[in-house]
Formats: C-alpha cells, structure tokens, sequence
C-alpha cells in the first residue's frame, strides 16, 4: 500500500511516497508567495516505475492545493504532463 507524507517548511516542502516502508517517490515544491506553490521536481524510484507512484504524488499535491485554497504551478516535466492528460485536477492550476 502506498503512504504518502507531507514535509511543509516556510520556502519549500516535499510529499514522499512509501510502499512497505520504502522511500518509492519524491516531489519537490518551492512557495511562490503565500497563495501558490511550484512543483519543481517528480522522481520515482527504478522499482516502482509503472506503479502510478508519480501520479499518486501529484493527486497528493493536488488535495493540499484544494483543502488550502491554493493554487499549482507545474514546473516539473512529469507534473505538467499529469495535468495535461487529467483534465479533473486542473482547478488547482
């Protein structure tokens, strides 16, 4: 089962995705003012490739973003190709 953890510091943060115990992903976000944070990088581990771990991290990303009425810029390759293929978590963009 994958259990994904939320860092938050003043000018950065990360979610990091675990699988049995096991650090599987990790996603990068730097603040940009109080209202929005920027996804700057996604990065799966070799062994969970294919596992939907990247996308779990952004619909991760995507649920703070709405639980604190914030909004997402996607700088990270991977996390602008989630949001163009997933129409439904573009309210955050």
């Amino acid at each position: 089962m994958l259990e994904i953890k939320q860092n938050n510091k003043e000018t950065k943060g990360e979610f990091i995705a675990l699988m049995d115990g096991k650090q599987a992903g990790l996603m990068t976000y730097s603040w940009a003012g109080e209202e929005k944070f920027i996804i700057d990088h996604t990065e799966v581990e070799p062994e969970f490739n294919g596992k939907g771990v990247g996308k779990e991290l952004v619909y991760e990303a995507v649920e703070f973003a709405r639980e604190n009425n914030l909004k997402i810029i996607p700088l990270c390759p991977f996390a602008t190709a989630t949001f163009k293929k997933n129409e439904e978590i573009r309210d955050v963009l």
